[in-house]
């Protein structure tokens, strides 16, 4: 089976995130970059079943700058065959990423499954899955939290509410986004993160993928950080005290009742 993954780099979460002086982006100033964690759900998932299929293999991509090698390594460091970057601005938007994964795969070989996080943590998109699917003419499974794969076909299952499972099957080509609950993702040891880093990554530029500035459909302006939390307010006294002063507080000086 050829199996692909297509992943995203992201912040970490623990990175204080400044903005540039223009305010039409973040600095990336000193910023801890990692696989979004949804993503590496999704190169779990591609190991597993190519270590089910003998002579399959796993080839993972990315869309942006150069500094995504890093985290390509790293995916090649969890178990991937190959990896190859999408050479694109760190700003592209869904629409340009998607139609560049697409062209990508189109060159590399025909896919059986494509694999992708459910949302990137950065923007919580959500979408590059969907669209990728409608690109490739594959069909489209989202959010999913259980697989089994047959003979030629595939059985998900992803939680939707209330205690409910919802089971669809289909066949292949897919793309399957990941979501929590899938599985729980291998560490890179040691030994092969510099293996890895020894290992050849394969790079496309946007000529080789067709891709211009006409593909971007959105972009992202006059970014602003969110407003700093109050401090914590501490009610003390006896407890019919505390709560007569919950109350006063919420209806006064909140005016939230």
């Amino acid at each position: 089976m050829n199996i692909y993954v297509c992943i995203r780099q992201v912040p970490d979460t623990t990175t204080r995130i400044r903005l540039r002086e223009d305010g039409n982006g973040i600095d990336e100033t000193d910023i801890q970059w990692i696989i979004s964690p949804h993503d590496e759900l999704a190169i779990e998932e591609s190991l597993k079943l190519r270590d089910r299929h003998s002579g399959s293999t796993v080839t993972v991509l990315s869309a942006g700058p150069e500094r995504v090698t890093e985290s390509l390594r790293m995916a090649l460091a969890m178990g991937a065959d190959s990896a190859v970057r999408l050479d694109l601005s760190g700003d592209a938007d869904s629409a340009m990423n998607t139609k560049a994964l697409a062209a990508a795969i189109g060159k590399l070989g025909a896919a059986d499954v494509v694999f992708v996080g459910k949302e990137a943590i950065d923007d919580g998109a959500g979408a590059v899955g969907t669209m990728l699917a409608v690109k490739l003419g594959f069909q489209c499974i989202n959010v999913v939290n259980g697989i089994d794969f047959g003979e030629g076909s595939v059985t998900c299952r992803r939680d939707v509410g209330g205690g409910n499972i919802e089971i669809i099957e289909t066949h292949l080509p897919a793309v399957i986004s990941a979501q929590v609950g899938l599985n729980e993702p291998r560490y890179a040891t040691a030994l092969n993160i510099i293996k890895a880093k020894k290992k050849p990554i394969e790079t496309l530029s946007a000529d080789d993928l067709g891709i211009t500035e006409v593909n971007r459909k959105t972009l992202y302006k006059n970014f602003e950080l969110p407003p700093p939390k109050q401090p914590c307010r501490f009610i003390e006294g006896s407890p019919t005290e505390q709560a007569t002063e919950l109350v006063r507080v919420l209806m006064e000086d909140i005016e939230a009742i």
